[in-house]
Parts: structure tokens; C-alpha cells; sequence
């Protein structure tokens, strides 16, 4: 789970074939706004796009790709199939409408939204597995899991379980779940990566900004990127998505790691009454 390191910020650094850092599309709806977006981002460097069903901007997403002068070939294209689609049909048939919307033949990672409502990691994973053994899906993912139902989930997939998506940030680190995926050699990517914006108001993140003379942003992304995790900050606009890009040039020193680590605050950012915590 080693990233491959990258010396400018022309071309993210990898995770096993994924960019450690990407595009997030959640709340991103105005059609045009976030076609345009991802025009933006995939011409300044990014490869790493991360949308999902429930965001209903997946057509929007694609004509993005479309439009990109970038090979289809160089992107990393990410959805989620949502909690009301996880019966073996739905699962099947839902992700073929995304593949149409998206305007490709593959998803590069398919993830199960939340293991709720209609999960079964039975029938779930058995969709999961046909949809990687057709082409539809090079790797499958999971999201919003805790250690038991990664486990369970380790155990009824026939193919590995390539990443957990979940919220990580400097105010809600996850130590217990990031070490267990670890184990498991699953990787992390983060949402919500900035604590929606309450990065921006922690002393200790501040202090490091400043030795940098750079953003709060920038100074969470180069944190979860330092720990080998992946981030998809949602961004819209040349400056904003330039802003996050700009992250991978930045390198903290092991105190101002430590400085980080040590933040005593709690945020949980997304906490919805099913979730399995």
C-alpha cells in the first residue's frame, strides 16, 4: 500500500494504480457547472474522478470525460451504487445505467454505497463479482464500513476488496479503522477530506499553513497523502480545484505531522441515522 511518489504536482502519485488525490462530485447538481468541472480539473492533471448514483450527476460527469482532452485510458473513473440497489438485479442493472450515463464501458472502481437498507453480502458481492468477471468493473470497493462488516465483506467476495471510502480528516482520523484495513491491505480514500471546511478554523493547522505560507486545505490533503490515503475534496472552480492540486507539492515534516496527529477535537462531518457506527 506503498504510494509511488511523484516529484511535481503535473501528475498525482499512486495507490496501486489509484491517484492519491481526486475529484469528489457530491452536492455538485448544476448539470453544465459540473460537466464544466470536471473538464477543468482532468485538463489541469487530476485522473482520479469519484461520483456515485445517489448524486444524480453522473450524465453530468460524463460529458466531463467527454469533453476532457485527456485518453480515457489515463482516468481513474469511480461510482457507488446506492443502498435501494443492492439486491443481485439492481445491482447489475443500476450499475449499466451508471456505465451509460458515465459514457464508458468500465468502471475503474465500483463501491457499495453503505452496507445498509438492501445489503446482502451474499447476493451484493455475488452482482459485485459478475459485474468484474464481464469488464464492467475493474475493482470493487466498499464504503462507510467498520471493521466487522469489512470483514464479512473480505469473506463473501470472490474478488479482493480494493479500498474503503470513508470520511478521514485531521479531526476525525480513524486510527482503529485505518489499521484495520491496512491489515487487510485495503486502501483508504477519504471524504470529506476537509471536514467540510472546519479544517480552516484549527489553530494547530494554521500554525502549519502558515510555516508554508499555503492553505488549511493544503495542509490536510498533504496529511492524508503523507499517511498513504486518498483524498477526493469536491471543488468547483479553477481556483478551488487548483488550490487542492497545488497539495502535492507541499511535504510536511514528521513534527508538523505530529503536530496534526496530536489535535484533540472531534468533528464527524457525516453521521446519518443508518450508519453502522
Amino acid at each position: 500500500m506503498m504510494a509511488q511518489q511523484s516529484p511535481t504536482s503535473s501528475v498525482a502519485p499512486t495507490a496501486d494504480g489509484m491517484p492519491l488525490l481526486g475529484l469528489g462530485t457530491w452536492e455538485n447538481d448544476n448539470p453544465s457547472e459540473c460537466a464544466n468541472t470536471i473538464k477543468i480539473a482532468l485538463e489541469m492533471g487530476y485522473r482520479h474522478i469519484d461520483t456515485a448514483q445517489v448524486y444524480g450527476n453522473e450524465g453530468a460527469v460524463g460529458q466531463g470525460i467527454a469533453a476532457a482532452d485527456v485518453p480515457r485510458e489515463e482516468m481513474f473513473i469511480a461510482t457507488k451504487v446506492w443502498i435501494d440497489k443492492l439486491g443481485y438485479e439492481d445491482v447489475l442493472t443500476s450499475t449499466q445505467r451508471s456505465l451509460e450515463k458515465l459514457g464508458i464501458d468500465t468502471v475503474d472502481l465500483l463501491y457499495v454505497h453503505w452496507p445498509v437498507d438492501t445489503y446482502n453480502p451474499v447476493e451484493t458481492f455475488r452482482a459485485l463479482d459478475k459485474l468484474v468477471s464481464d469488464g464492467k468493473a475493474d475493482r470493487i470497493g466498499i464504503s462507510n464500513f467498520e471493521p466487522n462488516q469489512v470483514d464479512t465483506a473480505i469473506e463473501k467476495a470472490n474478488v479482493p476488496i480494493f479500498a474503503n471510502q470513508i470520511e478521514i480528516h485531521p479531526l476525525l482520523p480513524q486510527q482503529e479503522l485505518r489499521d484495520h484495513c491496512s491489515k487487510h491491505d485495503i486502501e483508504l480514500v477519504a471524504y470529506s477530506p476537509l471536514a467540510r471546511g472546519a479544517v480552516f478554523d484549527v489553530p494547530e493547522i494554521t500554525a502549519v499553513a502558515n510555516n508554508h505560507d499555503v492553505s488549511e486545505a493544503q495542509i490536510a490533503l498533504a496529511w492524508l497523502r503523507q499517511k498513504g490515503i486518498t483524498a477526493i475534496p469536491k471543488a468547483v472552480g479553477h481556483d478551488h480545484i487548483h488550490d487542492n492540486w497545488t497539495s502535492l507539492d507541499l511535504e510536511l515534516t514528521p513534527a508538523e505531522i505530529e503536530q496534526i496527529d496530536s489535535i484533540e477535537r472531534t468533528n464527524r462531518c457525516v453521521d446519518p441515522r443508518f450508519a453502522p457506527w
